[in-house]
């Protein structure tokens, strides 16, 4: 099952969060909080505009990579994907996001 894993990372004790597939592969992560309840509230969030695929922003990369981010109705970037080669690849992401955001639970995990 997909789940939001809930972490600490980086110099500043940040609380982050990362959204796993079924398979364990990281589909989407977010900014840095610098509480855990902000970064609950990103994970709340990202399951309430997840379910509007106009939520999700597809991007490429001046690379020609290709990626996605999940964005709230004041246009502010909720998560992040990873970069794709493709834009199918990117496009299996987001539909594995709408699939899975809102259904995910959530779990605390050390870095």
């Amino acid at each position: 099952m997909a789940k939001f894993e809930v972490y600490q990372s980086g110099k500043k004790n940040e609380f982050r969060f990362r959204l796993k597939a079924d398979n364990g592969q990281i589909i989407l992560s977010s900014e840095g909080y610098s509480t855990k309840a902000a970064c609950l509230n990103g994970i709340s969030s990202v399951k309430k505009n997840a379910k509007d695929p106009k939520r999700i922003v597809k991007t490429q990369t001046p690379g020609n990579m290709f990626r996605f981010a999940v964005v709230a109705a004041n246009k502010e970037i909720i998560g992040t994907s990873q970069n794709y080669k493709s834009e199918t690849g990117r496009n299996n992401g987001v539909d594995s996001v709408l699939r899975n955001a809102v259904k995910a639970e959530i779990k605390e995990v050390e870095k």
